[in-house]
């Protein structure tokens, strides 16, 4: 479904972001594998997978709290002169579950610069040369808390924020053929996922209609669809993988 294509990925190291660059590599796209800081195992896992699908996996690193480094990752992959076509924003960070009035403004701030301020940055470089080719696919990844406040307030906010600012890019991005759509997860099997007490958790899971959490997979499958020509006419859309939050 991705063949020819290059896509850059945020924050796939683990979950579901490391899901989706699992999904991709299977499906024949080259990947600008953009994480937070060196790792060999990771190093190992993208060298593995990029022969088993005949694929090339490039990492690049950037702390995305650092403006200046999302910066500079942009301008790394760009260098390069490969036609970036999907960019895929999974970077996101939460915090243990807390109420608004024992939070600290700035954890807020640093959700919403994460969450984001930093795909947006990321999206506003990568969009440049997307334009000049009339093409590309830019998809990012919210949350079921943006619609029902299942998290903490920075996260619920800054993910809800993600949905406004995708349809916005879909309008303005939309005559160059450039598509922006949002995935929104339900509760998954993640280490943030897993983090919750067995008590939150089994109230969560009485929401969704198929009583269970998602699988990284099962999202990563849902960006694909994004990504590809099977969804080219779909744009400034969310599409909810939440196993039904009726």
């Amino acid at each position: 479904m991705l063949q020819g294509k290059t896509a850059v990925i945020t924050g796939c190291n683990r979950g579901i972001g490391k899901a989706i660059l699992e999904d991709f590599a299977k499906h024949g796209a080259d990947v600008f594998a953009v994480i937070r800081k060196e790792n060999p195992a990771f190093s190992e896992e993208c060298r593995e997978l990029s022969e088993k699908y005949g694929v090339s996996i490039d990492i690049v690193y950037a702390d995305f709290s650092e403006e200046e480094q999302v910066k500079q990752a942009a301008k790394e992959i760009l260098k390069t002169k490969k036609p970036v076509d999907i960019l895929v924003n999974n970077i996101g960070i939460g915090n243990p579950l807390s109420l608004l009035t024992m939070t600290k403004m700035e954890t807020v701030r640093e959700a919403f610069q994460v969450n984001l301020f930093s795909g947006l940055l990321l999206a506003q470089q990568i969009s440049k040369s997307m334009m000049r080719r009339k093409c590309g696919s830019i998809i990012f990844i919210s949350s079921s808390a943006a619609y029902d406040g299942g998290a903490n307030v920075e996260y619920s906010a800054s993910k809800a924020a993600v949905i406004g600012a995708a349809r916005r890019l879909a309008v303005e991005l939309g005559p160059f053929g450039i598509r922006s759509n949002v995935v929104a997860p339900g509760l998954t099997a993640t280490d943030m996922g897993n983090s919750m007490r067995p008590e939150d958790e089994a109230i969560a899971l009485t929401k969704n209609v198929m009583k269970r959490k998602g699988e990284p997979e099962e999202i990563a499958d849902a960006v694909v669809f994004l990504a590809s020509d099977m969804s080219r006419f779909m744009t400034g859309q969310v599409l909810r993988v939440d196993g039904g939050l009726l």
